[in-house]
Order: C-alpha cells, then sequence, then structure tokens
C-alpha cells in the first residue's frame, strides 16, 4: 500500500471515536438572570424545565431549556440550546439564546443578528402558524401565518433555531400544561342563522342554567366557622342563592334571541374593535350577584372566571349596558368576554365558576369560599373553524424557498457531469479547455459560493460525524438544501471521479485561488514550484490539520470551531470578507500567495481536501487515459501538472488529483503529446496504444 494511501486510511480511523463532551448545563443563577421582571424562577421541575412565578409569588409559567426537550442537532451538529418562557395559556413571554456551535453565528454574522431573530417570539403563542420568511405577495391582513424575519446567511440556521423552540414549547404544553390545544380555536360563523327566541334557547341548551338554593349553600358550609354567618340563608332555605344563566353571544342568531336591538348594536361595535374576542352573557336572578362591590367596569370580575382544558380562560367585562330580549329572565345581566387568540375555543366544552362567599367575624373577618361549576358548550352548527394551515417541515420549506437556485444549480452540474464524462476529450479540446474552466469556475465563485452559499466546510463533515456517533438524526442537513445537494454531486464525484470534482470545479474559494494563479501569470509575476520531495511533504500537512481537529475535538470541543477557522472559506465566501480584520488578513494571506504558488491551501493545507481525499477511496476506475510511454519515457504530463498529481511512473495520484484536465490534453493534442509527435514523425509505424481509462 503507498503512503499516501495508508495515510488516508489512517486519517479516516482517527475520525471514528470523535465524539467530543456536551456543554455543561448554565448553573440556576445564569438561568435566573436571564427571566425578564417581573417574573421569577421557581422550583426546578427536571428536564431543564422550571416553574415561572410572578411579583405575587403565583405560578405564571414556565421557563425551560430546549437542549434536553428538544435536542434537534443544529448546522454543526450540535443542539441550539435557548431559554424559552411560557405563559400558562402558551403565550411566548420571552425567548434567549444560551449556548449553540452555528458556525455563522460563532465567528462569521455574530450573535447579535441571532438574539434579534429570538425577540420576534415575545407575544406570540404556540397556537400561532409560524414560519420563518416573507410572505411574498401577502397582504398585511388574512392569512393564517405568522412570518418571522429570517437571518441573511443564517436561514438554515435559525429554521432550526425555530423547530427547537415549538418542539420544546410543545413538549412543555402536552406534559406541563395537561393538553394546550394548538389548532385554531372555533369562531362564529356569521352566515349561520336559524330561527330562535329565549324559550328555544333554554330548551337546546344554548343558554345554560345553574340554580343553587340556599339551602343547598348552606350544605357547602356545615361544619365550618362559616355554618351560621349567613341568617338569610337559613331563614329562607328553599329561596334562590343562585340562579345564573349562561349564553354564548358570539354566533349572531343566538344574540339576537337574547338581547334587546340597542344591545345588539352595541355587541356589533364590539365584534368590529375586538374581532377576536368571544361575547358571553351572564344573568344573575338570584341574591348572590355578579360581581362585588369594588368592582370596576372593563376588568376581571372576581366571583366568577372560566377554564377549559384544564387551563384557565381569561375573562373581561364587555362594558356593555346589557337589555336582554323578551322572554329572558329577569336579574343582573353583564357581558364578558374572552379572547379566542388565547386559545379559548367556544366550541368545545368549558366551565364558569361561581365562587360563593361568607365572612366570619366583623374587625378582621376571615373569609371562606366555596365554587359552584356551570359546564357549557355551544353546538358547532354555529361555528366555522379557520382552515388549518399546515406549515411546511422545516425541509420542505427550505426546498421551497430555494426552488430557483436548485433548479440553476441541477443545470449547472447536469452540464459538468456531462463534460467530466461523455464529453470529456471534446472539453479538454486545446481552445476549449481554458475558457470552458474559467467559465465553470466563475459560475462556482458567483453562482454556488457567493449567491447560493454552496461551500462546504469540513464543519458539516465533523458535525455529521457527531450526529451518527450520538445517534440523533441527519435532519439538520436538510435545512440547506442548496449545500446538501453539492455535497450530493462531491459525494457521486467520489465513484466517478475521486475528489477531482469538487476540489477541481465545485470548490468556490479553490476557484478563487485558480483566479489568484491566473492573475499572477498576467502580472508576470515569479512562480514557486516546490521540488517534488517538498511538494510531497507539504500534502501531508492538510492530513496533519484534519487530525488535530478532530484531536481538538475529543479533548476541546468548546474550541472546535475556532479552529475550524483554518478554513478560510466563512470570511472569502459565506460573508464575502465582512468579518474582523485578522479573519479577512488570513482569508487575503491565502489569495495573495496564490499569485504565486498554485493553489497553495488547497494542496496543502485544506482539512476538506483531505476528508474529499478520503471519499475518493471510494473512486471505482482510473478515469484519465494513459499510455505504456506515459511515463517512460514521456514526462511532459507529469512536468506540466501543477497540482503534482502525475507520478514519475506516469500513473495519476487521484488522491492529488484535482481534474484540471490539463494532462487529458495533452495526451489527445497531437501537437503537444511527446509519443504523438514522434509517431507523426515516423511514417509507417503504428499510433501508440493508449491504455484506455477503466
Amino acid at each position: 500500500m503507498s503512503c499516501h494511501r495508508a495515510l488516508l486510511l489512517a486519517a479516516l480511523v482517527a475520525c471514528l471515536p470523535f465524539a467530543p463532551a456536551r456543554a455543561e448545563a448554565p448553573a440556576r443563577e445564569e438561568i435566573e438572570a436571564l427571566i425578564v421582571p417581573p417574573y421569577a424562577l421557581g422550583g426546578e421541575l427536571g428536564e431543564g424545565v422550571w416553574r415561572l412565578s410572578n411579583s405575587g409569588g403565583a405560578a405564571a409559567g414556565y421557563a425551560f431549556r430546549t437542549a434536553p426537550l428538544a435536542p434537534l442537532p443544529g448546522f454543526s451538529g450540535a443542539p441550539i440550546d435557548m431559554l424559552v418562557t411560557l405563559d400558562p395559556s402558551g403565550g411566548f413571554i420571552d425567548a434567549k439564546l444560551l449556548t449553540h456551535n452555528e458556525p455563522i453565528f460563532v465567528s462569521g454574522l455574530g450573535e447579535a443578528p441571532f438574539r434579534a431573530f429570538l425577540e420576534q417570539y415575545r407575544g406570540l403563542s404556540i397556537d400561532d402558524n409560524m414560519v420563518v420568511g416573507t410572505p411574498y405577495g401577502a397582504g398585511e391582513t388574512g392569512s393564517a401565518l405568522v412570518h418571522l424575519d429570517g437571518v441573511s446567511k443564517a436561514t438554515a440556521s435559525v429554521r432550526i433555531a425555530h423547530e427547537t423552540i415549538l418542539a420544546a414549547a410543545l413538549k412543555v404544553a402536552r406534559e406541563r400544561m395537561r393538553g394546550i390545544d394548538t389548532a385554531p380555536p372555533a369562531r362564529p360563523d356569521l352566515d349561520h342563522d336559524e330561527p330562535l327566541d329565549w324559550a328555544a334557547l333554554a330548551a337546546q341548551g344554548l343558554a345554560a342554567r345553574l340554580a343553587v338554593t340556599n339551602a343547598e349553600v348552606d350544605a357547602r358550609f356545615e361544619g365550618t366557622i362559616w355554618s351560621h354567618d349567613d341568617p338569610q340563608a337559613r331563614a329562607e332555605p328553599e329561596a334562590m342563592f343562585l340562579d345564573l344563566w349562561l349564553v354564548d353571544l358570539g354566533p349572531p342568531a343566538i344574540a339576537r334571541a337574547a338581547l334587546a336591538p340597542a344591545t345588539l348594536k352595541e355587541l356589533d361595535r364590539l365584534r368590529e374593535i375586538a374581532p377576536h374576542d368571544e361575547p358571553l352573557l351572564l344573568i344573575e336572578a338570584g341574591r348572590h350577584g355578579l360581581v362585588g362591590p369594588d368592582f370596576v367596569r372593563n376588568t376581571a370580575p372576581e366571583l366568577v372566571s372560566a377554564r377549559q382544558g384544564g387551563l384557565p380562560v381569561a375573562l373581561r367585562d364587555a362594558d356593555i349596558f346589557v337589555e336582554t330580549a323578551p322572554g329572558a329572565p329577569e336579574g343582573t345581566a353583564m357581558i364578558l368576554r374572552a379572547d379566542r387568540r388565547l386559545g379559548f375555543d367556544p366550541a368545545a366544552e368549558w366551565v364558569l365558576d361561581v365562587r360563593a362567599t361568607r365572612e366570619h367575624g366583623m374587625l378582621m373577618p376571615e373569609i371562606g369560599a366555596t365554587v359552584f361549576e356551570l359546564p357549557h358548550v355551544t353546538p358547532e352548527r354555529f361555528f366555522e373553524r379557520p382552515e388549518v394551515v399546515t406549515p411546511q417541515t422545516p425541509a420542505m420549506a427550505a426546498l421551497a424557498a430555494r426552488a430557483g437556485d436548485l433548479g440553476l444549480l441541477a443545470v449547472f452540474l447536469a452540464a459538468l457531469l456531462a463534460a467530466l464524462g461523455p464529453g470529456l476529450r471534446r472539453a479538454a479540446a486545446p481552445g476549449t479547455l481554458t475558457p470552458l474552466r474559467l467559465g465553470a469556475l466563475t459560475v462556482t465563485t458567483g453562482f454556488v459560493g457567493w449567491w447560493g452559499q454552496g461551500q462546504l466546510s469540513v464543519v458539516t463533515v465533523l458535525g455529521g460525524i457527531r450526529t451518527a456517533i450520538e445517534g440523533r438524526s441527519f435532519a439538520f442537513l436538510l435545512y440547506d438544501p442548496f449545500g446538501l445537494a453539492v455535497w450530493g454531486a462531491a459525494i457521486l464525484g467520489f465513484v466517478l471521479w475521486g475528489r477531482a470534482l469538487f476540489c477541481g470545479w465545485l470548490c468556490p474559494f479553490g476557484a478563487l485561488q485558480e483566479f489568484a494563479h491566473h492573475a499572477g501569470r498576467l502580472l508576470r509575476l515569479p512562480q514557486i514550484r516546490p521540488s517534488a520531495a517538498w511538494d510531497a511533504r507539504l500534502k501531508l500537512l492538510k492530513y496533519l490539520a484534519l487530525a488535530g481537529l478532530v484531536l481538538i475535538a475529543i479533548l476541546a470541543p468548546e474550541h472546535v470551531d475556532t479552529a475550524a477557522e483554518i478554513e478560510p472559506f466563512k470570511t472569502a465566501i459565506t460573508t464575502f470578507f465582512v468579518r474582523e480584520w485578522y479573519y479577512v488578513a488570513y482569508a487575503a494571506f491565502w489569495l495573495l500567495l496564490g499569485l504565486v504558488l498554485f493553489k497553495g491551501f488547497c494542496r496543502y493545507l485544506c482539512p476538506l481536501g483531505a476528508v474529499m481525499a478520503i471519499g475518493g477511496l471510494l473512486r471505482g476506475r482510473d478515469w484519465i487515459a494513459r499510455r505504456e510511454t506515459c511515463g517512460s519515457p514521456c514526462q511532459l504530463c507529469r512536468v506540466k501538472c501543477a497540482y503534482g498529481a502525475i507520478e514519475k511512473t506516469g500513473g495519476i495520484d487521484y488522491s492529488e488529483c484535482f481534474g484540471c484536465l490539463d494532462c487529458v490534453s495533452i495526451h489527445d493534442d497531437p501537437a503537444r503529446c511527446v509519443p504523438l509527435v514522434l509517431d507523426a514523425r515516423r511514417p509507417g509505424r503504428p499510433p501508440p496504444r493508449p491504455v484506455a481509462a477503466e
């Protein structure tokens, strides 16, 4: 086995034990510092979840880390950890970044755009159908989707962050909030009509009634210190303590049957102002009443509350003077409203809780309370449900967003594969090869690199190895379909051409270096060409660089992203040189060196090139034709090969071949190929027999 092939296998084996340690979980003090006042961190519930309390110490929701609940691998293969706070109705209070290894944010764009993206969750709810992207062609209203502005050049990373937040939040909702329904709630069907009056409302259960006698409420307080604190109840046990009627006024047909025309007009104005509110009519004909003496209009009543699905429903006074329709019970009437956006579904059963209180003592009375329940549901026929917009999977959303780019990439790749496959000899013809190659490299730099952000990186390779070892999903690769397509082409190239397809034709930074080489030739700068011995030694550095990255990832995983900056790709391609000066200086060094040293970084130091060489072991054929006279005696191709990829024997060292096709062009050119030239000078002799590519 050759020395090069042994080194390739050794580097491959070195990658196998790659299993970086996880970052330590943040201490409670760090989490507390991130909680937005007036909320405070409560007790820990396990799995990175804490109770959230308000300024009065009452439960106010949950705070949780996303990494333990939804460890979706980020673009580097490691989960993005965020701190999310939810209120009891599933509304987002805040979302903050804890730790991540997303390469574009670590030392590319910086974390500021990432943190700004997370600020968009404030005020949203897990009931919202949220997508990352711009609502092209849509107006400001009427859409069932909530669009979150992404981050340019980092769409894949923020999509992963978005899916992580939703997955973790829904898990908390299911396990801690006892089943929040994330489907859109029903809303009144304004076109549904049927003849109704109060008698029909009562007969059909559209008006629910809760009747409690004095004797029944007395029984609730029997045996307590409040048992004798209501003399009226003991004097008139059969009289009504509570005679409460409940009607959902959302459906117009029901509202017309329950309200007088003047109140209907007020209700219509309320619908215009607050279209998401569900109006609820309460009529109390007993002596309990609906509100206490300190009640303020347009606030929540203190004696009645509601819940649905085990979670509270926020009620608020609608501040409407109520006049009921003929036939309705006499009593105190008020209209409350519940916000459907907070998860209240009027077509699903919910419960109205009515609190009855008693006081014992004169100066500092002790308050006793009991609760009576009134379940209610309005039939589905009075409502319509918004069409459930099923957001595309992250992979499909990313695919749709890049459909045009992917189509152009497919055309480019098809043309390139055809040129290197069946059209190889025509592509390598003198007069065709140079313009073809420079044109292809221009597309690679401008379209694949700067526009499409298809620069592959060793970071993805290391992330994929980490994902495989830890048994997680490779779905993070789907968030960047453009880059995945380039990876697919590179892997196909392994089988057909070894490393040559990507390193020679599809690497944007490699293309920049080749352009630098041509610029140096045009400027007539002296060229550095290491001796064969030094060239061989320097080519080993890229394997050492790969091994070093693996070693850092094992011993100090928190520094692996910084170490990966050995690749200048992020600076030159991803951020287009908009970075800190030292990163720009590093990338510029290699490009300036390329003026006098042909593709020095690619040949000698690129760890991704080492990975590509390992992948090239899958190559199933020797695709560059050779003759028996190649290498003995002819050495022209070897002398002309700028990559030093042709051995003295004339054979091709495919682990170092970039597929520039210069040797193919010479091989087929009767004016340059020495064996063909000599044969032309010796009439009568058969032409040199080529050794066909396998």
